[in-house]
């Protein structure tokens, strides 16, 4: 079986990691995977670049643009059968196509002779531009009257009816196959105009022995945090993002008990971080950006909570991450955060946008060790049971072999 899997890039973000481990997990089983993509991190003769023709893209980009369409510019999408990856593949799997190399007109004509499943990472492919709709469901209904504009993928004119009836339109010539990586996606998908697929729920997987528990004083040790200290993890997007609730974890963060504060190291991922230490009045240690799996895994290791405050998300690689190297998770009860993040399970459930329950949730989890050590068992036992690569890339296998069953009777 050969797959070639279309994303925005092989390792760029959350969405490119996610696609990127699942070809790793087919390798593994010794499937033919392939990935073309419009930004390239690797070096693999498996990894080729999105066909591009800058010049004209970039013209049509200004009337597209002003037309409140995004990405409906690149032509060169129409292109993709031409390459070699594309004319061996039996089956394509498309990730990511909202980012800037891909339009989605080519859906159609991509998926007239070979069969394609289609991997959501979010709420894009069935909405009229927007990657998540928090609080609107005019999704449901055709779109138009937008009242989240300004948010990703921005609009500057508001045409979200024509484009959410343009992608109808795609999908009525379409021959694609849902997958979904939460239950609450999978209920999205659902309700929505990709109802006329088939719709399956496949978790992303994880790699649980690049991610496992490590000893966590040594762990601490290697990043020169005192055993008695208690530590926070969080990634440095959260402060960045909107969506990622960067105001409600500063709001959190201030509102816990100053003993509680002096006792406590902020552990963070990634880059932009250095400007919470002021603002909450704690001790930071900023590890900045990490490609590494196992330099990730020590500072999972090290850490006694991992914390998320996000407003909207799917199934987010980082909670994952963190359950497979044991730690509890305090996050809000919202999207596929659900499906990790399990009150006294795997972790803390806050009610949406309530900082004081979220802070409860971490002061709770601080102080009861005996429960913090409960949960750390649950996190590795879940990881391990439902998310490891191995059973990710055996049910795409499956899925695979029905899709192309049912299009070689076709």
């Amino acid at each position: 079986m050969n797959v070639l899997h279309i994303n925005q890039s092989d390792l760029a973000g959350g969405a490119a990691i996610a696609g990127y481990r699942l070809h790793e997990g087919l390798l593994a089983q010794g499937i033919d995977s392939q990935l073309l993509v419009g930004t390239v991190k690797t070096s693999s003769d498996r990894v080729a670049c999105m066909p591009k023709n800058s010049r004209i893209e970039g013209h049509l980009s200004r009337i597209t643009s002003l037309l409140g369409f995004n990405y409906l510019n690149h032509i060169n999408s129409f292109d993709i059968p031409k390459h070699t990856f594309y004319k061996n593949a039996e089956i394509l799997n498309f990730h990511n196509l909202h980012s800037d190399y891909f339009s989605y007109l080519a859906i159609s004509s991509l998926t007239k002779n070979k069969p394609a499943v289609f991997t959501l990472h979010d709420m894009w492919s069935f909405t009229g531009h927007c990657a998540y709709s928090y609080d609107c469901d005019r999704w449901k209904i055709g779109c138009g009257k937008c009242p989240y504009p300004d948010t990703y993928p921005a609009v500057s004119k508001d045409n979200t009816h024509l484009e959410w009836k343009l992608k109808n339109w795609v999908y009525s010539r379409s021959n694609i196959t849902i997958v979904t990586p939460s239950n609450w996606l999978f209920e999205q998908a659902k309700a929505s105009m990709l109802q006329r697929f088939p719709i399956h729920h496949i978790p992303n997987g994880i790699d649980t022995n690049a991610y496992q528990p490590l000893d966590s004083k040594q762990c601490r040790f290697v990043l020169g945090i005192p055993t008695h200290k208690k530590v926070l993890m969080f990634g440095a997007d959260s402060l960045t993002d909107s969506r990622k609730g960067g105001d409600l974890l500063i709001k959190a963060l201030q509102t816990l008990p100053e003993s509680l504060k002096a006792e406590t190291v902020l552990l963070i991922l990634g880059s932009g971080g250095e400007a919470i230490a002021e603002a909450v009045g704690m001790v930071t240690l900023n590890l900045g950006y990490i490609s590494s799996d196992r330099l990730k895994s020590i500072a999972y290791s090290a850490a006694d909570l991992f914390i998320f405050p996000t407003r909207a998300d799917n199934l987010p690689l980082v909670l994952q991450e963190s359950m497979a190297c044991g730690k509890p998770m305090v996050s809000f009860k919202i999207g596929g955060v659900r499906d990790l993040v399990r009150q006294n399970v795997t972790g803390y459930l806050a009610t949406p946008g309530d900082t004081d329950d979220f802070c409860k949730g971490i002061v709770e989890l601080l102080e009861d060790k005996t429960l913090r050590h409960s949960i750390s068992q649950n996190c590795r036992a879940v990881a391990l049971a439902e998310y490891n690569l191995e059973l990710q890339a055996q049910r795409y296998i499956k899925l695979y072999r029905q899709v192309l069953e049912k299009h070689s009777v076709a």
